[in-house]
């Protein structure tokens, strides 16, 4: 049987399987390679096309870099469009600490519920406790650095829970007390 043009274009093809994981790994090796370098240091290890659009935002000025300092003095940094609000810059974190947390420690959950309700992200004092207030009515500027500090939710603002309040106050007389 003679070879139809089917089976000469799949013999010359260069992306047959057996060379196709030669073709990968020149493919992974070079990214890998521009991913080390310097200027490429933002950059995560395993990108997402929305990774990379929000860094070329970061470049053009359409978004902002912003460093958040953390309670045991770490910090980390998310990138968030100069439109985002509070929530926005919540889900960063998240992804982020996310991100992290299983590539340091393997795959663990973290209760952002537990997160968002006991602490609060502040900047120059003022707590961003409504999420759906945007970012741009606290100052944020690009390289800004927002910190984690402890929150209490209070009564008037409808976050009271007699269960936190119990807790708190049990822990504070418990500490006199000593």
């Amino acid at each position: 049987m003679a070879p139809n043009a089917y089976s000469r274009s799949l013999s010359l093809n260069p992306f047959k399987r057996d060379s196709r994981s030669a073709y990968d790994s020149a493919v992974y090796t070079t990214l890998d390679q521009a991913l080390d370098d310097p200027v490429l240091k933002d950059v995560p290890q395993s990108p997402t096309v929305a990774d990379i659009d929000k860094l070329i935002a970061v470049e053009m000025g359409s978004a902002m870099k912003l460093t958040v300092q953390k309670l045991d003095g770490t910090s980390i940094e998310v990138a968030v469009l100069n439109s985002a609000d509070v929530r926005d810059l919540k889900r960063a974190i998240e992804k982020v600490v996310n991100e992290k947390t299983a590539e340091e420690m393997g795959q663990r959950s973290i209760s952002w519920s537990h997160v968002w309700g006991n602490f609060a992200l502040a900047f120059k004092g003022q707590r961003f406790l409504d999420d759906d207030a945007s970012l741009r009515n606290f100052g944020l500027r690009h390289n800004d650095t927002i910190e984690f500090v402890h929150h209490i939710p209070s009564k008037e603002a409808g976050e009271h829970s007699q269960a936190k309040k119990t807790r708190f106050f049990h822990s504070i007389s418990t500490r006199l007390l000593r």
